[in-house]
């Protein structure tokens, strides 16, 4: 019995990659905004008094 399980290994590399795909896909230009304008309204300020 070792200390680490070869599952172990799989999942840490599957895990490490899908983590690598997300910040690569964060680093897009148009990835942030893609998701705001689908979800999130934009923002209007209110007018001053």
């Amino acid at each position: 019995m070792g200390l680490f399980k070869a599952d172990y290994f799989r999942f840490f590399t599957i895990g490490f990659a899908a983590g690598a795909l997300i910040v690569a896909a964060m680093q897009s230009e148009h990835f942030g905004s893609d998701l705001a304008n689908g979800v999130v309204p934009p923002a209007e300020a209110a007018p001053a008094q």
